[in-house]
């Protein structure tokens, strides 16, 4: 189920992708510096360096000096974080928790503000172009959303996914991810025998699946992200940015980041969840044990 769930998930990208070509926006980020070598500088990438910078000073401010009794500021903040925790702790579990933490946060930070940076004025309008019947066309925009980025968003889902193999090699470990790709998970002693060894190859199978699901997470978390983001550039151009259309991107900006990531929540808990359960079960025993 979780499979065609992905395969739905990413048709519906592809289609607000598709639809989106055909409005007329260029879906490749125009080159504002060539520095040679293969080394150009784009328009997204310089609206990603200013917003990361904005980003930063805004959260200096906020908790760069903490104080025990917060300010507005601070208390905004911290409860953005409050949040945030008792959204992914119960899907991450708490081991691995403290390790994915600070990863979703920054990622849920990052993306939120970065499409919401490309409803600012200017963002995709200001630029170089030319008249066509007394219409001004744009031909290259000088600042563009860089979630409206293709190379932008694979980046993102890169490192969503780096680290999601680094934290389940480090509070799974191998052994437990092998299991819970192609282990049997039937339980052998009420299982006929059988079928349990037909029940085994069937788990094979279907961790094989498995294998190949995980593999396109980084193009699916992507593709969802870029398509979304950049079928709502092209409706807000192709709608004259009506303002209707702007608080709707508004909406669209917060679900993209809470589903990119949350879904790298998911896939973190999917794996690291099962110890916690295993734990608890071993506490309980030795607590009564000791008893």
């Amino acid at each position: 189920m979780r499979i065609v769930s992905k395969f739905l998930a990413l048709l519906l990208a592809l289609g607000a992708t598709t639809a989106a070509f055909a409005e007329g926006v260029d879906p490749k980020a125009s080159v504002l510096f060539d520095l040679g070598g293969g080394w150009r500088i784009t328009n997204s990438m310089m609206t990603g360096w200013v917003v990361s910078l904005v980003i930063i000073g805004l959260i200096l401010y906020a908790v760069g000096n903490p104080k025990v009794l917060p300010g507005k500021a601070q208390s905004v903040f911290e409860s953005v974080l409050e949040a945030l925790r008792d959204l992914f702790e119960p899907i991450v579990g708490k081991k691995a928790f403290p390790a994915v933490f600070p990863l979703l946060v920054t990622l849920f930070i990052f993306i939120l503000i970065q499409n919401w940076a490309g409803l600012l004025p200017g963002v995709g309008t200001v630029g170089v172009g030319h008249e066509v019947d007394g219409e001004f066309h744009l031909t290259r925009a000088f600042v563009r959303p860089f979630t409206a980025d293709f190379n932008s968003t694979i980046a993102l889902a890169l490192i969503s996914f780096g680290a999601y193999l680094i934290i389940i090699l480090k509070y799974a470990g191998p052994k437990l991810i092998l299991w819970d790709l192609f282990g049997n998970k039937a339980d052998k002693k009420e299982t006929p025998g059988w079928l349990y060894p037909i029940l085994s190859l069937v788990f094979l199978v279907v961790g094989c699946i498995e294998v190949f699901s995980i593999a396109i997470r980084p193009f699916t978390l992507s593709v969802r992200l870029f398509g979304n983001v950049f079928g709502g550039e092209n409706l807000l151009h192709g709608t004259g940015f009506f303002p209707v259309f702007y608080f709707m991107e508004l909406l669209v900006g917060l679900i993209q980041a809470t589903v990119f990531t949350l879904l790298s929540a998911v896939y973190v808990g999917l794996i690291c969840n099962h110890g916690d359960d295993h734990d608890h079960a071993h506490e309980g025993a030795h607590g009564e044990a000791h008893h």
